[in-house]
């Protein structure tokens, strides 16, 4: 008779065991790195321009820790200033990231705001640099999702 209370025990405690398991069912926080892109010329910027000058942007955007990484590249014009806009395509904005150089690669990090994160991922940003010859802005690209 013991060894039928010694296994009802054993079962029990098994069965509390067993019950204790970790709920794998709550999920868990992840971060999304999105890679972005722009071909920057003339042609898009507003109002367009013939300008030969033509540039890159390539970025990830981090959503964990809200960072954008990006490198801008261009040629074919001497720049006076650079810089990330809001705005849609076709669209002008202001200035939303300035840049601190304006020298071919153009490289930063920097943390954006829950505004300019949901405009960065729904196409509502361009890169935008301006020349002496065309003081608005002489190219310009409208930053997408890769």
């Amino acid at each position: 008779m013991n060894k039928s209370y010694a296994f009802l025990a054993l079962l029990s405690f098994t069965t509390v065991l067993g019950s204790c398991s970790k709920d794998d069912s709550t999920p868990t926080a992840t971060a999304t790195v999105t890679n972005l892109t722009a071909t920057v010329n003339g042609a898009q910027q507003v109002p367009a321009n013939n300008s030969a000058a033509t540039g890159t942007f390539t970025g990830t955007y981090d959503s964990n820790n809200k960072q954008l990484a990006y490198t801008v590249t261009f040629q074919g014009m001497t720049a006076t200033s650079a810089h990330i806009h809001t705005g849609a395509p076709g669209v002008s904005g202001a200035v939303a990231i300035p840049f601190a150089s304006v020298t071919s690669p153009i490289t930063g990090t920097v943390t954006l705001t829950a505004d300019q994160a949901t405009q960065l991922l729904n196409n509502g940003m361009y890169v935008n640099i301006h020349s002496n010859t065309y003081a608005n802005g002489e190219i310009r690209g409208d930053i997408k999702k890769k």
